[in-house]
């Protein structure tokens, strides 16, 4: 029994971690561990709590296993753990509220998949884990924290456009460094090498508008403006095989960013969901128009 229990368990954890970027790769999720463990050790103890405890709180509920195991019920609360450590540290309450947080997103999960697959509903992405971040920041009173805790210092340095592009990848998971960001490109790259190019294309297209619309140079090189059209990016790459659909996810993740800019409310990934919503939304309405002009 804990023979096959633990490599399904190592599986579902690792999987988790690279559920980040829409990928389930054990080998992935293990060189984002790593990158957090070299780049932000301070945030390891709460990415490894919420992972473990949304792991665990969908196995004793009893939720699908090829879903654990996939990773489904590991990112959100993953991600939670991020950001929980990043803006409350990792004091034991902080810690606490990873574990009650990763916990929460389990079921939260468990009801917007089955939405999405029962109803046909839109993917759910990262929705979980905005829904509770959000939450989680408002008891926390640090709604408009977010952007200052992971914005560094700006270093001018040789890395130039490429650290920034590289930033911007790393933000999807609060870690504004250049380094931090080419470590994770490159877990993405082992998954899905079409991934990881489009995420990185997303990230340079985000980062240059930035600039376009006024953003101080320090938000532009920490890839504030990044990490959203770089997700974009790569989640639609993986459904549609032409660069339209993922172009048009780039441009509409920009839009909805500097939307949420202007109500001062933290993005986290949202621009992100509501960018792949509107084109699958766009994709249907065409296809159903043919499919009207055909009959």
């Amino acid at each position: 029994m804990r023979r096959t229990f633990l490599p399904h368990a190592s599986h579902a954890v690792l999987n988790g971690v690279s559920q980040i970027f829409l990928q389930a790769n054990p080998t992935c999720g293990l060189l984002m561990l790593m990158t957090i463990t070299f780049y932000a050790p301070s945030l390891l103890a709460g990415t490894l709590l919420g992972l473990l405890s949304g792991t665990l709180a969908a196995r004793l509920l009893g939720y699908a296993r090829q879903d654990i195991e996939s990773g489904l019920y590991g990112y959100n609360p993953a991600l939670l753990g991020l950001l929980v450590t990043l803006v409350l540290g990792s004091s034991p309450l902080a810690l606490f509220l990873v574990v009650v947080a990763g916990a929460l997103s389990s079921p939260l999960q468990r009801y917007l998949l089955r939405a999405m697959r029962e109803r046909g509903g839109p993917a759910v992405f990262t929705l979980c884990f905005v829904l509770l971040g959000w939450l989680v920041l408002v008891v926390a009173g640090m709604l408009e924290s977010v952007a200052e805790a992971r914005l560094p210092e700006p270093r001018l340095d040789g890395w130039g456009a490429v650290g920034a592009m590289a930033s911007g990848v790393g933000q999807v998971m609060f870690l504004g460094e250049a380094g931090a960001g080419l470590c994770l490109l490159l877990a993405i790259l082992v998954a899905d090498k079409r991934a990881g190019l489009w995420a990185l294309c997303g990230s340079a297209v985000g980062v240059y508008c930035a600039l376009l619309t006024g953003a101080t140079e320090p938000q532009a090189l920490a890839g504030l403006a990044g990490y959203n059209p770089a997700l974009a990016a790569l989640a639609l790459s993986q459904v549609h095989r032409s660069a339209l659909a993922p172009a048009l996810g780039i441009a509409l993740a920009i839009i909805c960013k500097l939307a949420f800019d202007q109500l001062g409310i933290p993005a986290l990934t949202m621009p992100f969901i509501l960018a792949c919503w509107a084109v699958a939304l766009g994709t249907r309405l065409i296809q159903r128009q043919l499919e009207t002009q055909t009959v």
